[in-house]
């Protein structure tokens, strides 16, 4: 990767959801915009708050897709991300802005 950009896969859990009814929702369901969970798997040289591993928050639909190897990836810039989640919970919710 190159200056800052930021290779994402998309958490499988974004996918088919349901409502608080019991309801499954697939994902192909076009409701409000919505932010996605993904695990970072590459970063650029110029990337300074995420490493590989974190877990971030982003909008899916404004990136680029990748293919590698057979695994679809998002490339997007580190300006683009809207939250890191932490597994340390001592304060806050669990996720830094």
């Amino acid at each position: 990767m190159l200056y800052d950009r930021v290779m994402v896969r998309i958490s499988p859990e974004d996918g088919e959801r349901r409502s608080s009814g019991g309801i499954v929702i697939p994902a192909t369901a076009q409701m409000a915009k919505r932010l996605a969970w993904g695990e970072v798997f590459g970063v650029g040289t110029g990337v300074r708050q995420v490493k590989v591993g974190d877990r971030v928050l982003f909008n899916p639909e404004d990136q680029l897709e990748v293919e590698v190897h057979g695994t679809t990836y998002l490339v997007m810039r580190e300006r683009d991300l809207h939250a890191v989640a932490t597994e340390l919970t001592e304060h806050g919710t669990g996720l830094y802005l």
